[in-house]
């Protein structure tokens, strides 16, 4: 993009700040052993919604990326590093295929995919929700299809959206960036920089850093007594 649009920034900073607070929630639970339900119920849905609403947006991004596949490259590496950390940290449901992994992958592919029509691209989305509903309920012995949503029995991952479904909802923020913001429409006609879009802009970066601080401050809070 030539010119970055606030807004969207505005909008990733607010999944930003979403997805800061369910896995603080999430490391209270697995890793302090409070009792918090976060796969279920309210906790469960506020994670789902940061990061649905990252790959709605990265779906607009890469409609109106002049170099998509530069921009998934750069992601997918930085997820196999996230792989190559939590190995160490924790072999037995080291990330796999978490959303970096999604996200990068997603750009790639949107090469293929932004110069469809909307029409098309929201066809392909249902067909994927609609796979969902029979990948879902099978399991296979080939553990290299995790990637498509088919998995082993014994398959774990502390973060995993695979392909199917959720590149279709990558899609349809490809559909939506064609129909809305390519076309020179925005939600907010007047939006300055402020905290929410400086934390969009910094995605990555955040995304990168926040689960070692979190992780940190809380065993600070344990040692002096707070938790």
């Amino acid at each position: 993009m030539s010119k970055r649009i606030v807004e969207l920034d505005l909008f990733r900073g607010i999944a930003v700040v979403l997805m800061v607070i369910f896995h603080a929630v999430f490391d209270l639970a697995y890793y302090f052993g409070f009792e918090i339900d976060y796969a279920r119920g309210f906790w469960y849905y506020e994670g789902r919604l940061s990061a649905i609403s990252f790959m709605f947006i990265a779906g607009i991004s890469s409609c109106l990326s002049r170099n998509p596949a530069r921009r998934g490259i750069k992601l997918f590496l930085f997820g196999m590093g996230i792989t190559a950390v939590t190995y160490f940290w924790e072999k037995a449901n080291y990330i796999k295929f978490g959303i970096l992994h999604f996200l990068g992958t997603s750009y790639l592919l949107s090469v293929f995919f932004k110069n469809l029509n909307s029409f098309l691209l929201v066809l392909v989305a249902a067909l994927l929700f609609a796979a969902w509903t029979y990948f879902d309920s099978i399991t296979t012995a080939n553990p290299y299809l995790f990637p498509l949503g088919i998995t082993t029995p014994y398959f774990s991952s502390l973060d995993y959206y695979p392909l199917v479904p959720y590149f279709g909802v990558f899609l349809l923020g490809i559909a939506f960036g064609k129909e809305f913001y390519a076309r020179g429409h925005r939600v907010f006609r007047e939006l300055g920089e402020n905290v929410f879009s400086l934390l969009g802009r910094h995605s990555l970066f955040v995304y990168l850093i926040h689960q070692p601080l979190i992780l940190l401050f809380l065993h600070m809070a344990r040692k002096s007594g707070i938790l």
